[in-house]
């Protein structure tokens, strides 16, 4: 699978690789890569590692920046599911989507960004002023 490569996710001069670590849980694999717009689509560069009882994972530094991807799981390519993301790709199926933040903290909070506003338990009471 290719993808097209109009993505404005190039790393800037200077910018910190920052860690990212990919998960994958099926106890029947036996090869899981990880395909993306960060290694030209090629899942054979990023092979994850089994850790036993179907554990795969793999480690990586990534500039920051918002990337598309998928996992390889012998041979069938799918979207990640542990990814709160994804978009449709050109060939019908889905493309995970991951945010690759400057620091933890703005990771931390780019994600929580994302949940529902929820109303306050024990709000104070404002008083409106009447005319």
């Amino acid at each position: 699978m290719k993808h097209n490569n109009q993505h404005d996710n190039a790393p800037a001069p200077g910018s910190q690789l920052v860690p990212v670590r990919f998960e994958y849980t099926d106890p029947a694999a036996t090869v899981v890569c990880v395909a993306g717009n960060f290694n030209h689509w090629q899942p054979e560069r990023k092979t994850l590692h089994s850790s036993g009882a179907g554990n795969w994972w793999k480690e990586t530094a990534l500039a920051p920046g918002t990337y598309e991807y998928c996992l390889v799981v012998d041979g069938k390519w799918i979207p990640d599911p542990l990814a709160a993301e994804s978009v449709p790709n050109p060939y019908g199926g889905r493309n995970s989507v991951l945010h690759v933040a400057t620091t933890a903290a703005a990771g931390h909070l780019a994600d929580a960004e994302k949940l529902p506003l929820l109303p306050l338990q024990n709000a104070i009471p404002t008083k409106t002023n009447k005319l």
